[in-house]
């Protein structure tokens, strides 16, 4: 049987956007599970953190949340978390040594597969790991409500796959100015090689108000104007002063602080703006799916 990953891969630019907008489609018609990219064109942006609060609070209301950290070799979920570093879990499943279950940090409806930290048997290997994770979502899309990937930044052939094939895509960005240029390339890229038209903007560490809604209008603006893309403004994250040391404990626990009522603001939008997007389409079936697909190859 094709996998979901080689299947996906052998049509061309051309049919892959289509046939990108046909499983969309589908999924949603069949309740499998979103899936949602956290991404951004630069490092140092809060992706992480942010990826792992959303995935906590959506599992808080009750769905069920898979997190997969997709910076193969630099994880920095579990380092978050204050999790042990087992570079074996990771790799096992990637070789089939160990079942998905058995891998996975569980924490009531919230599921986090983490990464490796300098695995050299990962490093050396020929592993095509985007694919690896593609049919990762695939073989699991039905276990879970969400699926979220955090994406390493940039425009790595692996990025822009694992951007592509996500329902959603939710653009971390701050008012720095490589940020912003270096996220519009990615949206570019995305938008050209693989049809994607609409993602989602949140805007982390602004200063000031007037700040945040420059960024905000100035991306969404340009975006609109010269790819004709749609962008959906979350909202925006305030810089906070906390100490280093305390951050992590800081921004993932504190459940009484207005950074916290703030940020269940910006995953309220998200939700909003999903059952919107859900609400459009009807009931339909994989054999359907793959006949639509049989017109396009």
């Amino acid at each position: 049987m094709q996998k979901t990953s080689e299947w996906l891969m052998s049509f061309n630019s051309s049919q892959r956007q289509q046939v990108q907008a046909l499983i969309h489609e589908r999924k949603k018609s069949f309740n499998k599970s979103v899936t949602v990219s956290f991404t951004g064109g630069k490092g140092g942006v809060g992706k992480t953190s942010i990826a792992l609060k959303f995935a906590k609070e959506l599992a808080k209301q009750g769905h069920k949340t898979l997190l997969i950290d997709c910076d193969y070799n630099l994880s920095n979920t579990a380092i978050r978390l204050g999790l042990p570093l087992n570079n074996s879990n990771f790799y096992s499943l990637l070789t089939a040594q160990k079942s998905f279950e058995d891998c996975l940090h569980k924490e009531g409806n919230f599921h986090l597969l983490s990464a490796c930290n300098g695995d050299l048997d990962l490093f050396d290997s020929k592993l095509k790991l985007e694919e690896l994770i593609l049919d990762i979502i695939a073989g699991h899309e039905d276990d879970f409500d969400f699926i979220l990937l955090d994406c390493p930044a940039g425009l790595s052939k692996e990025a822009l796959i694992l951007n592509a094939y996500c329902d959603q895509r939710i653009f971390v960005v701050t008012p720095d100015k490589a940020s912003i240029t270096d996220s519009y390339s990615l949206m570019k890229v995305l938008s050209t090689k693989f049809g994607v038209k609409e993602n989602h903007l949140l805007v982390n560490m602004y200063l000031t108000s007037k700040q945040f809604q420059r960024v905000a209008v100035t991306i969404s603006e340009t975006v609109e104007n010269f790819l004709g893309c749609r962008t959906n403004i979350l909202g925006g994250l305030k810089r906070i002063d906390v100490e280093h040391s305390r951050f992590d404990n800081f921004f993932l626990a504190n459940t009484e602080s207005g950074f916290h009522k703030k940020f269940l603001q910006v995953v309220h939008k998200y939700s909003d703006d999903l059952s919107r997007s859900l609400g459009e389409f009807n009931s339909s079936s994989r054999n359907r799916l793959e006949q639509d697909v049989q017109t396009i190859s």
